[in-house]
C-alpha cells in the first residue's frame, strides 16, 4: 500500500491552480485531508476561487474535536491536518504555511510542502522539470519564499 499523507488547504489550492492534480495522483501516496480543509476549500470556491478537492483525495472526519488551544494558534484546516495525522498515526503531512509547518514539526510529524511534492514527482521521473510549475503557481497568486524555491530547485538539479 502507498504511504499516507495528510494534505492542508494551501497545497490543494496550489495543485489545483497549476493543474497538477493528475500528476499528484500518480505519486505513491494515499492522499487524505480532514473535513475542515474541505470546508475551507468550499468557502474559497464560494468567494470565486475555483479549486475542488478531487475524489481520489480521501476526506476524513476527526475522531475528537479540535482543542481550543490548537485553534487559538492555527486556522481550522491546519489544526485539523495535524490532529488527523496524529489521530490516524500518519507521520507525513503536506503544509505550506510556516506557522502550520512549525506546529506539525513540533508535534513530531514529518512535514513536506507543495514544492517538496512537486520535487518528488521529478525525482520519480513523472515530470522533467519543476520550475515551470512553480512559475505557473506564482503567476496564479501562490507565494513561495524565493530562497526556498532556490533551495528546492538546487536540490533536484534545476
Amino acid at each position: 500500500m502507498n504511504r499516507r499523507i495528510v494534505l492542508d488547504t494551501g497545497p490543494i489550492i496550489a495543485f489545483g491552480k497549476i493543474g497538477a492534480f493528475d500528476l499528484i495522483k500518480r505519486l505513491p501516496f494515499r492522499f487524505i485531508t480532514p473535513k475542515q480543509v474541505q470546508t475551507e476549500i468550499a468557502a474559497g470556491t464560494s468567494l470565486g476561487y475555483s479549486v475542488d478537492i478531487p475524489r481520489w483525495i480521501e476526506v476524513v472526519t476527526l475522531l475528537k474535536p479540535l482543542s481550543r488551544i490548537t485553534l487559538a494558534n492555527l486556522d481550522a484546516g491546519g489544526a485539523a491536518v495535524i490532529e488527523t495525522a496524529l489521530q490516524l498515526e500518519i507521520p507525513l503531512v503536506c503544509i505550506d504555511e510556516l506557522k502550520g509547518r512549525r506546529a506539525a514539526a513540533a508535534s513530531g510529524l514529518t512535514v513536506v510542502g507543495s514544492l517538496g511534492i512537486l520535487g518528488n514527482a521529478k525525482t520519480l521521473r513523472l515530470i522533467e522539470t519543476v520550475r515551470p510549475l512553480i512559475q505557473k503557481a506564482q503567476d496564479n497568486g501562490i507565494y513561495y519564499d524565493r530562497k526556498l524555491v532556490e533551495r528546492i530547485l538546487k536540490g533536484i538539479g534545476e
